[in-house]
């Protein structure tokens, strides 16, 4: 019995190699190959046609929004984080409509990039963070393109507010990238919030040293700088009194692009008025007395 089984098989597996290698089942093998390829090929075609039409209005439709925004009153950097927002999601939606087109089942496609984007943002949260303190930093508007921050131990003129950082530039011609999480979390100070800026400089000087004449000169001094604001409040005052010397401080007003400037020129100014009146600028000394 089983040998007539074992035959039987035997030939049902002759007759079905038979038949695959027949003339008629190749030509229609070889028919459904040329049908898919050309159904593929035209997916493809298709897909790509798409693409570039897609990335073409992705691009218009991104300028569009962000030289419309550019002309409303917000702000450069709100217009431009707009624009990279709109830029993300067109090519997203992009992306499904091309796999859409190539056959590849979108909705499990939605599933596999929802489990990817959650293991990535468990894995970047710092990235999270500062993308959420890009938009705080944007909505609540501490400073804006063109203002002189001070965060930290970081300085410098606010050149773009992107995603995650936020570009200064130093005076001294460096360029630093402060994240935006750390800097929506940091005390701000803004100094190109306003026009003018309150300039004061301290300069100590001995006890003995007679403080009206101190004070004149020193006002003299700020009265004959053109940059000084004279309708606003100028004055010299004692700032302290400390274990080596007098503290005087000079308090006067100046516009925000003439400060440092203004500031380094009233220091040499200060050394030098006193200098020819001989007055003291006290500095530590050390004594050393040697016995035999």
């Amino acid at each position: 019995m089983n040998y007539f089984v074992a035959l039987s098989s035997t030939q049902d597996t002759a007759e079905q190699i038979e038949f695959f290698f027949s003339r008629a089942n190749l030509v229609a093998l070889f028919n459904k190959l040329c049908n898919w390829s050309v159904s593929l090929a035209g997916k493809i075609i298709m897909a790509l046609i798409v693409w570039q039409i897609g990335k073409r209005l992705i691009i218009w439709m991104v300028k569009i929004i962000v030289k419309a925004l550019g002309k409303s009153d917000l702000d450069v950097g709100v217009a431009r984080f707009i624009g990279s927002i709109t830029k993300f999601a067109g090519y997203a939606i992009l992306i499904l409509i091309v796999v859409g087109i190539l056959g590849i089942p979108t909705a499990s496609l939605i599933t596999v990039f929802g489990s990817a984007a959650l293991a990535v943002g468990m894995s970047l949260q710092g990235s999270l963070s500062n993308f959420a303190g890009g938009i705080l930093l944007l909505i609540f508007k501490p400073f804006k393109i063109g203002d002189y921050i001070i965060s930290g131990s970081c300085e410098g003129t606010v050149v773009s507010i992107e995603l995650l950082y936020t570009k200064l530039h130093t005076i001294d011609n460096k360029i630093i990238m402060m994240p935006n999480g750390t800097l929506s979390n940091s005390n701000i100070i803004n100094v190109g919030a306003e026009e003018v800026r309150r300039l004061d400089i301290q300069i100590g000087v001995g006890y003995q040293t007679d403080l009206s004449k101190a004070k004149a000169l020193l006002m003299e001094c700020l009265n004959r700088k053109e940059e000084i604001i004279k309708d606003k409040d100028v004055r010299v005052i004692v700032k302290s009194l400390d274990e080596s010397c007098i503290t005087l401080e000079t308090r006067a007003w100046v516009a925000n692009d003439k400060y440092w400037d203004t500031r380094f020129e009233l220091l040499e100014e200060y050394k030098k008025i006193f200098d020819e009146n001989g007055i003291e600028i006290p500095f530590n000394q050390l004594d050393v007395h040697i016995t035999k």
